[in-house]
């Protein structure tokens, strides 16, 4: 998971005092930081004054790389295990039309590598993000699942057979 760095700008009064008065009593130093002329305070922090925090994100090399940034596309085949295949099971409701995980469990006990049974499932649901997430990590749509049946075959339409084709020939 890629982390987001925030950086917050909120506005700050100086005002120049020997002792943070209100500060010193309920002991809230987080509030304030002392310098040598006095206490530097937030002034007037929160919503109902209409102040509000700023964030950046800096995601990839340039700002707007999200690739770069690990959020999309950066996964290799390894970066995928049994428990991305349960959650993308369970998202796209596979649970529920099928009552139980016996398929996925079939999918799994057959020693398939986990990207390449989450590539089986999106083609068959014809999930193109899906799908193109999984064949840049390096997913193989040549591997079969227990009927013999690869990726291609379990396509949900020619459209989804056509995209797995024309993006593993791009990918080359």
């Amino acid at each position: 998971m890629a982390s987001i760095p925030c950086t917050t700008h909120l506005p700050f009064t100086f005002k120049p005092s020997t002792s943070p008065s209100s500060l010193s009593k309920t002991n809230l130093k987080f509030l304030g930081v002392q310098n040598r002329l006095g206490w530097a305070r937030p002034s007037k922090l929160g919503p109902s004054n209409g102040s509000r925090a700023k964030c950046w994100f800096k995601f990839g090399k340039n700002g707007v790389d999200a690739e770069g940034a690990g959020i999309y596309g950066s996964q290799s085949r390894d970066d995928f295990d049994k428990d991305d295949v349960e959650q993308y099971f369970n998202y796209m409701g596979m649970l529920a039309v099928e009552g139980s995980y016996d398929k996925m469990d079939a999918l799994l006990n057959q020693n398939i590598h986990p990207v390449d049974i989450l590539l089986l499932m999106a083609a068959s649901e014809g999930d193109k993000p899906k799908i193109e997430e999984l064949l840049r990590a390096g997913a193989s749509y040549t591997v079969k699942d227990a009927d013999g049946r690869t990726a291609l075959d379990r396509a949900a339409n020619d459209e989804i057979k056509d995209f797995i084709l024309s993006f593993s020939v791009q990918k080359a």
